[in-house]
């Protein structure tokens, strides 16, 4: 029954992506990447309730002052900076801590081809986190959150699928990988 468990994370996904649409957008993130003060003040109401949040969207506005000097980095550069290396250590051990999770065995594969499979889950979270770390800032989280979500139910749905017709048909078992790979990818991304 391992195949319910897996859809189980596709159900809670699928939650969240319902509910998504009734929350606003960060208060910070709208003031400090948008500029936009309006939305923000509308945001921190529907977070907190009536009420004067002037001091809070005070201390964002002296926040967006200080970092209006400061320099946006792209990911080589920030690659290339020796102060974050114990913050990507920390990240390349969680990446890598998923190859304990059992997701290669999901697949039906041979036992010798598993290690290639775990190796590629791996290089797959690589991408996904310097992909997104790329992309957030121009398409904001609520998208990504979307967009994530959905691909990950579409992606859920394709491997359900492939895996009932995996005993009939052996190539689909590769199928399978793949899609085991979008879906760490769209997870990734997204949430």
């Amino acid at each position: 029954t391992w195949n319910v468990l897996l859809s189980f994370s596709g159900l809670v996904a699928l939650i969240q992506l319902l509910f998504l649409p009734l929350f606003p957008e960060s208060p910070p993130y709208l003031l400090l990447q948008k500029g936009d003060k309006p939305g923000c003040l509308k945001a921190m109401k529907q977070l907190w309730g009536e009420g004067n949040y002037h001091t809070e969207f005070d201390d964002m506005m002296k926040e967006k002052s200080l970092t209006k000097s400061t320099k946006i980095m792209n990911v080589l550069e920030v690659l290339k900076e020796p102060s974050v290396y114990p913050q990507l250590g920390t990240m390349l051990l969680l990446l890598l801590s998923l190859q304990l999770c059992g997701l290669s065995a999901t697949a039906n594969l041979q036992e010798d081809i598993i290690p290639y499979v775990s190796l590629g889950v791996a290089i797959c979270e690589l991408i996904s986190v310097i992909f997104c770390s790329s992309i957030i800032d121009h398409f904001g989280r609520r998208i990504l959150l979307w967009g994530g979500y959905l691909l990950m139910a579409l992606i859920l749905l394709l491997l359900e699928t492939s895996l009932l017709l995996s005993d009939r048909f052996l190539w689909m078992r590769y199928c399978n990988v793949i899609l085991i790979f979008l879906f760490i990818i769209a997870y990734g991304i997204g949430p």
